[in-house]
């Protein structure tokens, strides 16, 4: 199911995900276990901090994951996720919770590897923000601009901004807390707005849970622009876009390179689908 212009929105994927067009029927599949994650940082030598919140499901050895603002997750909501078959909560009213089982569903049924069209990229050990660096480079290697040219932003990451600096382009930094970036640059709260004056857009996978994603998307498409999207929020669910006005995904799954300081893996896509996604 597509929309009239023939590209896939969100809740296409979950329309279909929930008719059993993707995979087992989701009615038979049961979410056994349900958990957050809770993270506060401020790296040495940085004078900033943030803090995450994540909410993931697990099916069998798949784990789906969706990050929240810190305290929004209503008390309770991973109680009822517990037990639940993964049909019911594709259609839960929490939006997080929809983008963390379908990603769970999604990495049930397709798992990052090469015979989906992954290609694996080892962070080493080291501290976080070593392990930081290393994945902000695999993110920023994804686009393919001429320095100088301009990138928006959509989930400011310290890491990321000095990776694009380091390849000589320009970024405009989003975020919907606003603030200012690690060298005092102003972080602008309105993506679509800022989007008409880049060049390219890198977005983070969390635009899934605020539901700001599929508007970047078309613009992305409707101007031809690249779109390389940072998913830990959704690692599964965004190689789908991929020909849909996404160019390249930089997929990281559960467990997260903050979380321990031993060796990790990316999985990076490009082009259009594989596989079946």
């Amino acid at each position: 199911m597509t929309t009239a212009t023939g590209t896939l929105t969100f809740d296409d994927l979950l329309t279909r995900a929930r008719g059993g067009e993707l995979g087992p029927d989701p009615a038979a599949q049961r979410v056994a276990v349900a958990f957050t994650t809770r993270q506060a940082v401020r790296h040495e030598g940085r004078g900033t901090g943030y803090r995450n919140e994540v909410l993931s499901l697990r099916l069998g050895a798949a784990v789906g994951s969706c990050a929240v603002e810190p305290g929004a997750l209503p008390d309770g909501a991973v109680e009822e996720c517990v037990g639940a078959d993964v049909a019911s909560l594709l259609a839960h009213p929490l939006l997080p919770v929809r983008v963390a089982a379908l990603d769970a569903y999604l990495m049930h049924v397709t798992p990052h590897g090469p015979e989906h069209g992954a290609r694996p990229k080892a962070l080493p050990t080291g501290t976080s923000l070593e392990k930081s660096r290393v994945r902000a480079q695999a993110v920023v290697g994804l686009l393919d601009l001429p320095a100088g040219a301009t990138v928006l932003v959509v989930g400011v990451v310290n890491s990321l901004l000095e990776g694009l600096r380091s390849l000589g382009l320009r970024y405009v930094p989003c975020d919907l807390k606003g603030g200012r970036t690690e060298w005092d640059e102003v972080v602008v709260t309105d993506a679509l707005t800022a989007a008409d004056g880049c060049d390219a857009l890198l977005v983070s996978g969390m635009t899934l849970g605020n539901g700001t994603f599929d508007p970047l998307r078309e613009h992305a498409r409707t101007y031809g622009k690249q779109l390389v999207a940072f998913a830990q929020t959704g690692s599964a669910v965004l190689p789908r876009f991929l020909g849909h006005g996404v160019s390249a995904v930089c997929a990281e799954p559960y467990p997260f390179f903050w979380l321990d300081g031993g060796p990790g893996v990316v999985h990076r896509y490009t082009g259009a689908p594989e596989g079946g996604r």
